[in-house]
């Protein structure tokens, strides 16, 4: 069986890197070695992407004190702690057998971890059954140091507020960002990945549109392979001072150029600006 899907194939064979990443998926597997374990047990926020119940796709974050998020079994994770109420997954994620791709990603290592599969609600929270687990090279990760450690998922403040079309602020802030997430999906799952460069490397260029370069990484291209068989696509971006998240769905194309080089073209669909999501708050190391 084919490590990769489809349209990962198609993306891999139009840039002529067929033989890196099949050498790089070499590393994605179904069970959770100790070492990944033991980094998830470390971690405080857990990004997990998937489709709503509408069908419209979705990142949103899940926090909490270490060891909230924790392998159960060699391909099974506990989360402790849901979604709020207002959060734009928070009705699939409470529904068995929905297909979600997360990332644990610590800016204090720069080490990150992605793991996709199936969610359950539990008593407690969310259990997810493991079917890729595999890690990501640091590169465009920047690091932060931990200020002050979310107590739980609790913390999440109400006053989400919801629109069609971003705001001149709400364009500055997307701007001004060195880090965004991103969620995507395929007939057969959800992924959930991040994305970094420099303040300035993703831009607002209107209230409904978002433009970034994809930058050369691994050569696997699960985000841009499912893109190509289906344009849905889900943003979160985090002010990682005050805790706020702004969450976009939408849908997105990618421009490749005669040089190689790509960015992506994200149409916005709809938006939801929570002040304060998460009672985490960083400061650049």
């Amino acid at each position: 069986m084919d490590t990769y899907r489809p349209g990962s194939r198609q993306v891999q064979q139009w840039l002529g890197l067929t033989e890196v990443a099949d050498h790089v998926g070499r590393s994605i597997g179904s069970g959770i070695k100790p070492v990944a374990a033991a980094f998830l047990e470390l971690q405080p926020m857990l990004v997990i992407g998937a489709a709503d119940e509408n069908g419209e796709v979705w990142a949103s974050l899940l926090t909490g004190p270490a060891g909230f998020v924790r392998a159960t079994g060699p391909t099974s994770v506990s989360v402790l702690g849901e979604p709020s109420a207002g959060d734009p997954l928070a009705k699939v994620l409470a529904q068995e057998g929905t297909a979600v791709g997360t990332l644990a990603l610590d800016p204090r290592t720069r080490r990150r971890m992605r793991l996709n599969g199936t969610a359950r609600p539990t008593a407690r929270g969310i259990a997810v059954e493991a079917r890729q687990v595999f890690a990501n090279c640091p590169k465009h990760i920047r690091r932060r140091d931990l200020l002050h450690p979310a107590a739980s998922q609790e913390e999440t403040a109400p006053g989400a507020r919801g629109s069609t079309a971003l705001t001149q602020e709400q364009r500055a802030f997307v701007s001004a960002a060195d880090t965004f997430f991103i969620a995507t999906v395929s007939p057969d799952g959800a992924e959930a990945s991040h994305r970094g460069g420099d303040a300035g490397f993703v831009r607002a260029e209107s209230a409904h549109e978002i433009v970034w370069p994809d930058y050369a990484g691994n050569a696997m291209f699960l985000t841009l392979g499912n893109l190509v068989t289906d344009s849905r696509a889900g943003l979160l971006f985090l002010d990682w001072t005050t805790g706020r998240t702004l969450q976009v769905t939408g849908s997105a194309r990618i421009d490749f150029t005669e040089d190689g080089s790509r960015c992506v073209r994200f149409t916005v669909g709809a938006v939801v600006d929570s002040p304060r999501a998460t009672g985490l708050r960083w400061k650049d190391a």
